[in-house]
């Protein structure tokens, strides 16, 4: 019997039963060769071989492209492994417990800088902000300066700060005040931000900038008087009533405030000067601002080296409580503030002018070398210039003065050191920079903070320390100097006592502050009328927070009594002063001082080569 053969050949098919095996076997065999004797295709082959036969493929199609098996397995397989990987990894993070690591609480010297500059919204004069924050204070001294008693040239005196216990407003500390606190902020913006005071820190300076830029006619280019004090302290007349003879809130003041000028007051016109360059720094984002500012501080230093003559010589009153004793440190201070605000090279001729720095005292020792405070600058410029060697380093011809205020600055810092007898310390290790007399703590609190900020100075100019003498000192010592002395103020003491109101438990309660002594309770108490307030011995009702007291005595005493200002009197200036120290010591040492925002408006320095030397001669 013959079959067709599908694959093409001839095929025999024996249908007999009586076939043997041997034979069957045969013919199969036969059947393969012929079969297998050509290709077959893939078709064919599936037919022939079954499924679980088929050649396994080389490459994968995946549409788009073409890859190798092999390369596809195994990236496959890394993926599924790695996703593996990652849930098995996320899995024990989520089950096993966690230690959360909370950022450090902040220091003392950040908790006291928040309530220190809290003093000076309780120390607002005129309309208040909103949000002032201090409940027991209103609206106060809405008059001042409104009389027709006062020049052409100003006609609103509202605003500004009362300058401690009474409802005075004087010009010569409050700038002060502002100079200090604007540079404390050039210096040390970032751990103001970083403390989360900057904003509040700047209102501050506007506030006391603002009620400047009213005290003279700040709109031109030359005056001849500017305001210097608004109310009055004098008691010596008898029982006239005015801001010491009475004991008032300000809010209730009914009396009259006069307004004293001043025609020839160059001390008080060059730091005002400097208030206004100063500031005029902190606010260069807003130009327009930042240009009033330093226009008001041009004219006013016009005026003061045009109209010769101390503030206090010729008003009683600024002879008796803020007496200034030369104008010659102000002209070094103010110059340096110009120059720094304005760019202006001749501002750093008058400032680094030997003849100037001779007459402020540069040259010579005396008790209060060293010694900044509300009337004498020297040490304040002195550090100030020297900034300028050592990160401008201008060359001629002011290196040779530059050059001197450097070198009198390390001494000045060596007089601070414990190892040298500058100054007597308490038993409790406070400095006696004003030698035992009373208020102690203002000149303090500006001695830190220049050591803090010299040290800081040193460090970012890479010097590792100074010498005093044979002798060097790292920036550390001088840093470890500040640090003791605010940690006096701030209860590291034999009293174990906080000299500011609001920090730690044991603290001032009877300070000597109007408002804070007389309730808040919608009675309106007359000038003598408040007397029992002054004198009682009970605390005050108000807490007058972050306010720094004047101090204790020589020998770590005091008395925590309101009647003696001596010891409970609080002050702009003393203040200031403690904020400035405060940021410096404040948050990580890693955050070091800004280096260029204070030269922003000094261009570019090409030092001038000294002359020639003179022709020789035989």
């Amino acid at each position: 019997m013959y079959g067709r053969d599908p694959w093409g050949g001839p095929l025999e098919i024996n249908a007999t039963d009586s076939a043997t095996e041997e034979e069957r076997s045969r013919n199969l065999q036969d059947l393969d060769r012929a079969a297998l004797s050509r290709p077959l295709d893939e078709t064919q082959q599936s037919w022939l071989l079954g499924p679980g036969e088929q050649k396994k493929k080389k490459y994968v199609d995946l549409g788009c492209i073409i890859v190798s098996r092999k390369i596809f397995v195994w990236t496959v397989g890394t993926v599924l492994f790695a996703a593996f990987l990652a849930g098995f990894i996320a899995l024990i993070v989520n089950t096993v417990p966690r230690h959360h690591h909370k950022h450090p609480p902040p220091d003392n010297y950040t908790l006291a800088l928040h309530k220190a500059l809290m003093f000076f919204n309780a120390q607002r004069s005129g309309k208040l902000p909103k949000h002032n924050n201090v409940s027991w204070r209103g609206n106060s001294g809405m008059q001042d300066g409104k009389s027709s008693a006062t020049s052409s040239a100003i006609k609103d005196l509202v605003g500004g700060f009362y300058d401690a216990g009474d409802a005075i407003k004087f010009n010569f500390p409050a700038a002060f005040s502002i100079s200090m606190l604007s540079w404390s902020v050039i210096e040390y913006s970032a751990k103001y931000e970083a403390a989360g005071e900057l904003d509040h820190v700047k209102e501050i300076i506007k506030w006391g900038a603002d009620y400047f830029l009213k005290s003279f006619n700040s709109t031109a280019d030359t005056i001849t008087s500017l305001a210097a004090q608004v109310g009055s302290g004098d008691t010596s007349g008898g029982s006239a009533p005015n801001d010491h003879y009475c004991w008032m809130r300000p809010e209730d003041m009914d009396y009259e405030r006069p307004v004293i000028e001043c025609q020839s007051c160059s001390d008080l016109a060059a730091e005002m000067a400097a208030a206004l360059a100063s500031a005029s720094i902190v606010f260069k984002d807003n130009k327009a601002y930042s240009k009033k500012l330093v226009h008001g501080a041009t004219t006013l230093f016009k005026f003061s080296r045009d109209q010769r003559g101390r503030y206090s010589a010729g008003s009683s009153e600024a002879a008796i409580f803020y007496n200034s004793t030369s104008y010659w440190d102000e002209y070094v201070w103010g110059g340096a503030w110009m120059y720094f605000a304005t760019g202006n090279s001749s501002y750093l001729k008058l400032a680094t002018a030997p003849g100037l720095a001779k007459h402020a005292g540069a040259f010579w020792g005396g008790p209060d070398y060293g010694v900044l405070s509300w009337d004498n600058k020297l040490a304040g410029a002195q550090v100030l210039l020297s900034r300028l060697r050592l990160f401008l380093s201008p060359g001629y011809p002011y290196e040779e003065i530059l050059r001197t205020f450097h070198n009198q600055t390390s001494i000045i810092m060596c007089s601070y050191l414990p190892v040298f007898t500058s100054f007597n310390r308490t038993k409790g290790g406070l400095i006696q920079l004003n030698h035992g007399r009373p208020q102690p703590l203002q000149y303090v609190v500006n001695a830190a903070f220049l050591a803090a900020l010299y040290s800081d100075y040193l460090d970012a100019a890479d010097t590792p320390g100074w010498y005093c003498g044979p002798n060097f000192f790292s920036t550390d010592v001088l840093r470890n100097f500040a640090k003791t002395q605010i940690d006096y103020i701030l209860g590291k003491n034999p009293r174990k006592m906080s000299y500011i109101v609001g920090f730690g438990d044991h603290y001032p309660k009877h300070v000597h502050h109007r408002g804070a002594s007389i309730p808040k309770n919608k009675v309106k108490y007359s000038c003598k009328g408040g007397w029992k307030w002054r004198d009682s011995s009970k605390p005050n009702p108000n807490t007058i927070v972050g306010a720094m007291v004047a101090g204790p005595d020589k020998h770590d005493g005091f008395h925590d009594v309101r009647s003696n200002y001596n010891y409970t009197e609080p002050t702009l200036a003393g203040n200031a002063g403690l904020v400035a120290a405060l940021v410096a010591l404040s948050g990580d040492k890693s955050t070091s001082i800004d280096k260029n925002t204070i030269f922003s408006a000094v261009p570019p320095m090409f030092p001038t080569p000294p002359p020639p030397p003179a022709p020789w001669k035989p």
